[in-house]
């Protein structure tokens, strides 16, 4: 090993960034690549989100559609293979939110709708917002009851 081979470990530098107005010998002297005059060469400068040169913006030359519902239900699906994931693992007879709060399925703001994928293996109770038609009829097949909040 020489004094002249070593190298810095491979990956372990960058590039060094182009240093801006430091002197005309460095090549990037006086107007600091910003050009002559002009509101993009002075300081302060930042141009309006979606600016176009005065052109018609995008977002002005699409058209607006659409409404949004105000009285629209928004629900956490939940099927009951998940369920019965959690009767498996936890031991449960009945599930309702704090069971399912408690165990991170859903959030406490969350409305719950009880989905039909999957089949339970015994009785349960469950407490929930909604009920596909499907779940209703499998949890009650299984002596189980299907309870709506």
């Amino acid at each position: 090993m020489n004094l002249n081979s070593l190298k810095p470990a491979k990956g372990s530098t960058k590039n060094q960034a182009k240093r801006l107005g430091r002197g005309q010998g460095s090549g990037k002297g006086g107007t600091s690549t910003k050009g002559h005059k002009g509101a993009q060469s002075r300081s302060g400068y930042s141009s309006k989100r979606g600016f176009e040169g005065g052109q018609m913006p995008l977002q002005r030359r699409l058209p607006k559609f659409g409404f949004t519902n105000i009285n629209r239900m928004e629900y956490k699906g939940i099927n009951l293979d998940a369920l019965q994931l959690l009767i498996d693992k936890k031991k449960l007879s009945a599930i309702d939110n704090t069971v399912l709060i408690a165990n991170g399925l859903i959030s406490r703001t969350d409305k719950v709708k009880i989905l039909g994928r999957g089949e339970l293996k015994g009785k349960v109770d469950v407490k929930a917002h909604a009920f596909s038609a499907s779940a209703k009829a499998a949890i009650e097949a299984k002596g189980g009851s299907a309870t709506t909040l």
